[in-house]
Order: structure tokens, then C-alpha cells, then sequence
């Protein structure tokens, strides 16, 4: 299963206490290193300016009239930023820089805001900004982890993950009012339900239960599951015209796109890479193409090495045909 960005920073944080926590009291040994540390200057100086960090970006999100598309990215160890890029992957544009991790994004269907999650409070919290860069506001504000942001075909309400009811365990997916995050609503009690997305009717939930594609009805509350692990499904995502669901599986060794229809039903893969696994698809608002990221290759037991590059790719529909974006 991929690393969350979210799991990825918070074992980096880790990693970083344990350095911050390493001191030397003995002069001796500074005295000792000192020789060492001057001849190996040139050799760090040369390997920083001959080794490019790796950049790993992620979570692709559209624009309303699908001429953009947003995302995160971290370069090396440093935090993610949200880019703006067309949908050709040309007219790269920062969204969101500050010092801490910023992830997520997603633009309101009405083309005005985007939703995100930052890490900048100390926690995760959910954010919205408008695409002009004005208005930045919190939208949530609980100790918990309140993570990636969906939008209702309406723009009225966010979907989103959290821990809130049982910290630091698993997530359960949350509604709430997209304009100052009030009306809060839990909508799924399983501890174990990730990355929602509305359908374009905004009458149901399509999200994942542990390695399960499920669909939430939000008026009846039924909930219906459409993979069944091992032939699982993860990040679900709707055709423009609710009629097919993209999703991620591994059910043939490495993770690949899928398609199915709305029920469940014809399930067939869509992309399989030459190297590396196929996540996170996203489908385009006019339906012919579909964004996704290639990520090292992983299994459930083995996540990918945080260290390597990550990179957004679409295929167009029609043709089958995989185009590379970030650089």
C-alpha cells in the first residue's frame, strides 16, 4: 500500500528527533572528527552540487475547466508545497509556499477556492484559499488529523479524513460546511475509511475501507462495497458523468489504474506502467483523460522508499496513451 504523505512527514519527524537528540560531550571526540571533517569538505561540497534531491509529488487534482491541474510537491527532505501547472504540464505556478507541509489541494468545482491540508498549526488541519492567493482561512480546528479535502459538485460542503474519533488509529470520513467549516458531520463509523470523493450527483461517497473501493449513499446511508480484496481497489475516483469509477489495485502483482462501472461491475486495467505503480487517479472534468502519479514499485508488506522520485502522469482515454507531467 503507498505511504501517505502525511505517514511520510511524520517518520521524518521522527528520524529528526533522533538526530536532534544525538549530542557529543566529549571534546576528544570533536578533536578527533575535526581532521576528517576538513578533508571531507571538498567531498560534500561536490556531492550536493552533482546530486540532485529527489522530488516526489502527488495527490493531482483538476482545475474546474480542466485546463490545470494542482498538486504537492517536496524536493529532498524539505516540505510539501501545492504547484499549479496546465494540463500539459507546462506553466509551472506556486500556490502555496510557507514553511510548513502543505498537501491535498483540491479546487472547488466553481473554479474560485482550493482546499488543502497543512501541517502549519502543529497538526493537520484543513485550509481553503482562494486561487487568487486571497482570503487564506482554517477550516478545521481539532487536535486530531483532518486530511484531504473533497468538494460537493455544489461547493457548498468538504468531505474529509480524521482521526477525531479515535486518535492516532484510523481515519473515519467527515462532511462539513466549505464556507468556515461548521456543521460537522461524521459519516462513517469503521475507523478505517480513506479519500473520499463525491459523486457529480453529490448523492453518494466513493472512498476506501481498509483495501476496499465502497460507496456511501448519503440519504439512505448504505453503504455498498465494489472490490473485494485481494482483487482490491484504493482512491476511488468518478467519471464527469457518474457512470464509471477509477481506482488503484494490485490484484495483478503491481499496482495498476482500474476502471469499473458505478456498481462494481467490468472491472478492467487501464494503465500499467513498464516500471514503478500506478496511484491516485483523478478523471478529468470532460472525461478524457485521467491524472495519475508513478511511484517505486511497493507491495502491502514492502511501502516504497520515500528517498525516490515520485512523478504525475495522465493517459488519455481514447488512446491509451501515458503523458508524463512533472519534471
Amino acid at each position: 500500500m503507498a505511504s501517505t504523505r502525511q505517514q511520510r512527514r511524520e517518520a521524518d519527524r521522527e528520524r529528526q528527533k533522533r538526530r536532534t537528540n544525538r549530542s557529543t560531550h566529549s571534546w576528544s571526540l570533536l578533536l578527533g572528527a575535526a581532521a576528517v571533517i576538513v578533508a571531507s569538505v571538498g567531498w560534500f561540497a561536490w556531492d550536493r552540487i552533482s546530486h540532485t534531491p529527489p522530488v516526489r509529488e502527488g495527490a493531482p487534482a483538476w482545475s474546474a475547466d480542466g485546463k490545470r491541474i494542482v498538486f504537492y510537491s517536496e524536493r529532498g527532505e524539505g516540505n510539501g508545497e501545492i504547484l499549479m501547472m496546465n494540463a500539459d504540464g507546462s506553466g509551472l505556478t506556486p500556490l502555496v509556499q510557507n514553511p510548513a507541509d502543505d498537501g491535498s489541494p483540491a479546487v472547488s468545482p466553481d473554479g474560485r477556492r482550493l482546499a488543502f491540508d497543512t501541517d502549519r498549526d502543529g497538526n493537520f488541519e484543513i485550509y481553503a484559499v482562494n486561487l487568487d492567493k486571497t482570503q487564506l482561512r482554517r477550516l478545521t480546528k481539532n487536535p486530531a488529523r483532518d486530511v484531504s479535502p473533497a468538494w460537493s459538485p455544489d461547493s457548498k460542503t468538504i468531505a474529509f479524513m480524521s482521526d477525531r474519533a479515535t486518535p492516532g488509529k484510523g481515519f473515519d470520513v467527515y462532511t462539513m460546511a466549505a464556507a468556515d467549516g461548521s456543521n460537522v458531520e461524521r459519516v462513517t463509523t469503521m475507523g478505517s475509511a480513506w479519500f473520499p470523493q463525491f459523486s457529480p450527483d453529490g448523492k453518494k461517497l466513493a472512498f476506501h475501507v481498509g483495501r476496499d473501493v465502497n460507496v456511501l449513499d448519503l440519504t439512505t446511508k448504505v453503504m455498498t462495497p465494489l472490490t473485494q480484496d485481494p482483487a482490491n481497489g484504493m482512491y476511488p475516483s468518478w467519471s464527469p458523468d457518474g457512470q464509471l469509477i477509477a481506482f488503484m489495485s494490485w490484484r495483478n502483482g503491481r499496482t495498476q489504474i482500474f476502471t469499473m462501472t458505478a456498481d462494481g461491475k467490468d472491472q478492467k486495467p487501464l494503465v500499467t506502467l513498464a516500471s514503478g505503480s500506478a496511484i491516485d487517479p483523478r478523471w478529468s472534468p470532460d472525461g478524457h483523460h485521467i491524472v495519475f502519479v508513478q511511484v517505486p514499485e511497493a507491495t502491502p508488506e514492502s511501502p516504497q522508499d520515500s528517498k525516490l522520485p515520485r512523478a504525475i502522469y495522465t493517459v488519455e482515454l481514447s488512446s491509451g496513451k501515458v503523458t508524463r507531467l512533472s519534471r
